[in-house]
């Protein structure tokens, strides 16, 4: 298991999928946070905020559009935002977390619960075929995620 995965605490994995709790959806502005659920995105968000990096509330398309709070990276590394598609259209694209050697950390209907993907596994299925591509959140908490919080 790669560093930034055994550094994430218990309550992360057991967050359900539920698709309406995205950011900036009425239902994540009522019950803020993870214990009532989240798609890919918020749950995405949520663990870069717990190693200090601050993602903005953006939906897949716009996320892949800014150029101020996150920046493309033709090489992903720990912590690295990646996009996934059935085609390389932003649009719609599910977003995981890249923990390392080769592995990405997600939540999707699916799995159901956090799950740990290799790059084949989502090359495997339609929806996920594609790596449109990884973004890069600007501002990292000092030090870098090795000293971010338990």
């Amino acid at each position: 298991m790669e560093p930034l995965l055994r550094r994430l605490p218990a309550r992360f994995w057991n967050v359900p999928y539920a698709g309406g709790r995205f950011p900036g959806s009425a239902a994540v502005a009522r019950v803020p946070g993870l214990t009532a659920g989240a798609n890919c995105q918020l749950f995405a968000y949520e663990v870069l905020r717990h190693f200090g990096l601050r993602p903005p509330g953006l939906r897949s398309r716009e996320l892949w559009e800014d150029g101020e709070a996150t920046v493309r990276v033709a090489v992903a590394r720990p912590l690295d935002l990646v996009l996934f598609n059935a085609t390389d259209d932003a649009y719609g694209a599910h977003v995981g977390v890249w923990a390392g050697g080769g592995e990405v950390l997600h939540l999707c209907a699916e799995a159901g619960r956090p799950a740990v993907w290799s790059l084949a596994d989502f090359a495997a299925r339609e929806r996920y075929r594609v790596l449109v591509g990884a973004k890069r959140v600007t501002g990292p908490a000092p030090g870098g995620w090795e000293s971010a919080g338990p």
